[in-house]
């Protein structure tokens, strides 16, 4: 016997004590799949007989049910299931996650289950429970479909069931084979004039179609083999109905097209079955057509038009489930279920039970909160423009109205559209085109939702799978980012850590450019470059060419053409009339260089160093730094003054005294190293802005050109301001070239010895994959003097740079990796038009990952 079973379901087993229940189902099914009654008791008890446990083990049980279910997993239950009252509770559970409920029924004698049980230490009870089992089974076996099982197989013998073969049968929606390249179009309404040019400008051609006196109509193929995919409402309204119908029915049976239904096609196959339908919105026009055809003609194709529209499908998952097309719209625990409440929601989406002005229903806009990771393409309500909305989009664009028939290419996410030759019916709601210039997406993320970051996630980017935030770091990164951080819609991106080179052991430094040449060598790079590290503060600075663009592509209002923040999220200036003066000058040097034109873009995002450092770390350097070296400065002279006169009189303190003097030396370069990166700023005269990466632009993410074009490119943009625009100094170096190292270091060497901070050090490509992952897409190596900076006057001292020379770079490393890929997944998300919350998502979680414990000094 063969039992066939949807591959999602809740498969119930229901049979008396002894029947033979868990044995089946170890045979049949995977161990995951089968939840039973007494393991769930032994869970709660470590008795799995233990008739008191019983409550709580069905809890246990009925938990376990639900997680799978909504995970879309096939469930057993491997309980006795006698009792109506019991059955219950899982047919409520299978109707709650729109899975099929299938009974298997093991009616075998009532002697057999006694006598196995009998055979078994741990069932030993009286005859009287078994035979009660078998009165309440039964009972129950003429009710069951009633109950709401869908399937019901009945086993009545030993035989049977050993003969029994199991078929796990995919769901009719379930597509994700079909791996397209699909043009998915929206609502026709019988316009075929504007599908037949649609289908034309997407690539199709005309076959010799079907020589049939009832589907007398072409049938259209792509010669690269995409698939059209029809959304319904391929009826009413229109003029050209049936050729419509013929057209996308000849396609779906020739398998160049998939077809779901709208409510049109529902209503109008009501009518085709002979249901007491109103002829409205529509449907006279195509009951008319069908009364025109000829009698002979009329009936055929009447039976097979009903046929036809019978086999549409609610709904389908493509692409492994990355991709769902509906009529109306699909939420994301319906996606590849089976219920009447998944179809009529596919047929006529969801409503709030109110009615508009217009004396329609308001629609619910369930695609507001959707947060599924599959791609929801639909129609159903019209609209002026097809729009993004948290992963969804609706496709409708009203040609029946006077509109147009558009389609969405996939995986291209590409728009293609027809305008409509005429206004073929006047809408009751007319279609008005929105006056707002921000997306509804935009309007929607005005609110970030606190769920969205809180609490232990797991990030997946294109450069590296799985990293983790942790719950705490979440918090934090919600403090920083709720009271003191920028309008998220301009946050982006945040830049990375940066390790520094490993430690060297050339005497006196700490740091050391052959360190950072030998690491790119070990991981098979020939070619880096060094760039000159700026003294000054890193800068993320966005810019968008007008105030349009700012809120059409950002969903800004009222707050100017860009921005300049910190690295973590803050507005960089305190005064914003700085700000705006420093954005209007790069936007009139992006203007003038032509950048705008050179790269089809109205904004861009710029990887910069903003100096004097003293701009943004005034108050670092008043609380800190000055007061050190002003008291290190003090202490020491004097005490080498007081030392000094004593060795006068004649003390034996020579190594004292050199000891102050030495430590007196190094107070004073210590005030000179961070005076260097000090001046007044009163003006937007006073700052120098040096950017080094184009990060983004639109539809391009900026990692796939080296960074010689990043420098290059940046330098033509700086000879439009060179007052305020600083070009980055760089040199290219030859790693199988020991001369080459050798000019490197000799740079690196000029840099520092007058002031300079250092360098940083990079493979000419951008992005560089090694065996394991990504590579270190930069290191520093800081100067002799800036490192007194970050490690305090004393450093130097051979007793200090030995102990400094144990420091471990590992967590660094490991903390740079992850940011960058977080920051390119961000800039890839916010390029691709993802929903705020997916960008922010991985700039949230560099700001989380800030709070990782590592030495802020390296």
């Amino acid at each position: 016997m063969k039992i066939t079973i949807p591959e999602l379901s809740l498969v119930v087993l229901i049979g008396a004590s002894g029947a033979g229940k868990s044995t089946f189902a170890r045979k049949h099914f995977q161990p995951f799949e089968v939840i039973s009654s007494d393991f769930c008791r032994g869970l709660v008890s470590n008795d799995e007989n233990s008739q008191s446990a019983s409550r709580d083990a069905f809890d246990v049980l009925h938990y376990i049910t639900t997680k799978r279910l909504t995970a879309g997993k096939l469930t057993v239950i491997d309980a006795t299931n006698v009792q109506p009252e019991d059955r219950k509770t899982l047919l409520q559970m299978a109707k709650q996650y729109h899975c099929f409920a299938v009974a298997i029924v093991f009616d075998l004698p009532e002697e057999l289950c006694h006598e196995r049980n009998q055979q078994r230490n741990d069932r030993q009870f009286g005859s009287h429970v078994v035979r009660r089992h078998t009165q309440m089974l039964r009972r129950s076996l003429r009710g069951l479909e009633k109950e709401g099982f869908r399937y019901v197989y009945t086993l009545k013998s030993p035989e049977e069931i050993a003969n029994v073969e199991i078929e796990l049968q995919p769901l009719w929606n379930n597509k994700k084979h079909e791996h397209g390249p699909f043009d998915i179009i929206g609502d026709i309404h019988g316009c075929c004039d504007e599908l037949e040019a649609l289908l034309q400008q997407l690539g199709y051609e005309k076959s010799g179609g079907i020589e049939d006196t009832i589907w007398n109509a072409p049938i259209y193929y792509h010669p690269q083999g995409r698939k059209a995919v029809f959304l319904g409402d391929l009826v009413d309204r229109g003029t050209r109905i049936l050729d419509t119908v013929k057209l996308v029915r000849n396609m779906v049976q020739a398998d160049t097209a998939i077809c779901v239904p709208g409510n049109h096609e529902n209503k109008l196959l009501r009518k085709l079955r002979g249901k007491n339908v109103r002829a409205s919105h529509g449907l006279q026009q195509t009951l008319d057509e069908i009364a025109a055809l000829p009698e002979a003609v009329r009936t055929p194709f009447t039976k097979e038009l009903t046929d036809f529209l019978d086999s549409l499908v609610s709904h389908y998952l493509l692409d492994e489930g990355r991709l769902v097309v509906a009529h109306a719209g699909m939420k994301q625990e319906m996606q590849g279920r089976g219920s009447g409440a998944v179809r009529e929601f596919a047929l006529y989406g969801e409503s709030t039970g109110e009615i508009d002005e217009f004396g329609l229903p308001v629609r619910y806009n369930w695609a507001g909160d959707y947060r599924g990771e599959a791609l929801v393409v639909y129609g159903h309500t019209p609209i002026p423009e097809a729009e993004w909305l948290n992963n969804t989009i609706d496709i409708d664009t009203g040609c029946v109205f006077g509109g147009k028939l558009t389609a969405l290419r996939y995986p291209e996410k590409e728009l293609v559209s027809v305008p409509a030759a005429r206004v073929y019916c006047e809408p009751v709601k007319p279609l008005v085109e929105n006056s707002v210039t921000r997306t509804s997406q935009q309007e929607f993320d005005d609110v970030l939702n606190i769920e969205d970051v809180l609490g232990k996630r797991i990030i997946n980017t294109k450069l590296q799978p799985n990293i983790t935030i942790r719950e705490e770091n979440a918090i934090a990164a919600l403090e920083i980012m709720s009271r003191f951080a920028a309008n998220p819609k301009w946050l982006i991106y945040l830049p990375p850590t940066m390790s520094p080179v490993e430690t060297s052991s050339e005497p006196g430094y700490l740091e050391h450019p052959s360190q950072a040449f030998v690491y790119y060598q070990k991981q098979g790079i020939t070619e880096v470059i060094c760039e000159e590290k700026h003294m000054g503060s890193r800068a993320i600075v966005v810019v968008c060419r007008d105030l349009a663009t700012a809120e059409k592509r950002c969903g800004v209002v009222d707050e100017g053409i860009g921005i300049c923040y910190t690295r973590t999220g803050r507005r960089f200036f305190d005064e914003p009339g700085l700000e705006t003066q420093l954005l209007a000058r790069v936007n009139a040097a992006l203007t003038a260089s032509r950048f705008w034109e050179t790269f089809n873009t109205n904004w861009v995002c710029l990887d910069c160093e903003l100096m004097p450092w003293s701009a943004k770390a005034q108050g670092l350097i008043k609380g800190q730094y000055a007061p050190v070296g002003v008291a290190s400065r003090l202490a020491y002279n004097d005490a080498a003054k007081l030392l000094q006169q004593a060795s006068d009189r004649g003390l034996n303190i020579t190594t004292q005294l050199t000891h102050y003097q030495q430590r007196a030396e190094m107070a004073n370069q210590y005030i000179t190293a961070y005076r260097r990166y000090c001046w007044n700023v009163t003006d937007i005269g006073d700052l120098k802005l040096a950017p080094f990466h184009i990060l983004a632009t639109e539809k391009a993410v900026h990692i796939d050109k080296d960074h010689r074009w990043h420098i290059e490119q940046i330098t033509q943009i700086c000879q439009s301001d060179p007052d305020l625009l600083l070009p980055t100094a760089y040199k290219v170096i030859d790693l199988t070239d020991p001369s080459s190292q050798a000019e490197g270091v000799h740079w690196w060497e000029k840099l520092t010895q007058v002031g300079g901070e250092g360098m940083v050090v990079k493979p000419m490509q951008f992005l560089v994959k090694g065996s394991r992952s990504i590579v270190q897409p930069a290191v520093k190596c800081r100067g002799q003097e800036y490192l007194r900076i970050i490690y305090g006057p004393e450093y130097s001292a051979p007793e200090n740079l030995q102990r400094l020379r144990q420091r471990g770079l590992s967590l660094k490393r490991s903390l740079a990796m992850r940011e960058f890929a977080l920051g390119v997944e961000a800039l890839e998300r916010f390029v691709a038009h993802a929903p705020l919350r997916h960008v922010h998502e991985c700039v949230f979680g560099i700001l989380a990952l800030e709070s990782e414990p590592v030495d802020p000094r390296l």
